[in-house]
């Protein structure tokens, strides 16, 4: 099951789906005898999302350039995407990917994101960003996270200060299972410095806590 529109600028478009055949989640080794077989499916639909930063106009709604690009529910279809569109490398300028359980938009206001929160990760190296990027996405696609249902998805953003990752969660004020995740997750990238978990309500405020209100 597939629902594309796949971004027009800052990113190249896909010239045709290559698919991959690979029965797990890891990428397949270069090389590999594989046989022909059908899709390999996922437990559940993901939609990739793009938003290219621009100037907007004055008054403009948050979110205006968010756009979907592609729901997905196969191991094929998601190293297809992968490749072709949905690497940090491939943006210039300020610009975000997201990957999202299908049915959830990367916004605050959506009831699944609403009353949750977020881990951060800083990155100023672009290798390392973009593979903690990748072994996230195979993670959640791969439901390594035992609390793999208070998750909502994985936000890459790339910016001329510093890029970072954010994974997107849905019950903030549940701290043992989002501490669990956090160091899941930490696990997941090999990240070895402390991180930490500041809830959607706070980065409303006029002066978010800079804080955060979980370390792990």
């Amino acid at each position: 099951m597939a629902e594309v529109e796949a971004p027009a600028t800052a990113v190249e478009a896909p010239a045709a789906a290559v698919a991959t055949t690979t029965p797990e989640v890891a990428a397949p080794e270069a090389g590999a005898a594989t046989e022909a077989k059908g899709p390999h499916k996922l437990h559940r639909q993901w939609t990739f999302w793009y938003d290219i930063q621009t100037k907007t106009k004055s008054g403009a709604a948050w979110g205006t350039s968010l756009k979907k690009a592609y729901t997905f529910d196969t191991v094929e279809e998601f190293w297809s995407m992968y490749d072709q569109i949905f690497r940090p490398s491939k943006l210039s300028g300020s610009a975000d990917f997201h990957l999202f359980k299908a049915g959830v938009e990367p916004k605050w206001e959506d009831p699944e994101c609403a009353n949750g929160g977020k881990w951060t990760v800083p990155c100023n190296r672009k290798a390392t960003f973009e593979t903690m990027w990748l072994e996230t996405l195979m993670a959640l696609i791969g439901e390594q996270f035992d609390e793999t249902e208070d998750i909502c998805g994985i936000v890459a953003s790339v910016r001329a200060r510093g890029d970072k990752l954010a994974l997107w969660t849905r019950t903030a004020s549940n701290e043992a299972v989002q501490v669990n995740i956090g160091k899941k997750w930490k696990d997941v990238i090999d990240y070895n410095d402390k991180i930490t978990y500041t809830f959607h309500d706070d980065s409303k405020r006029d002066k978010p806590s800079r804080g955060g209100r979980y370390t792990v």
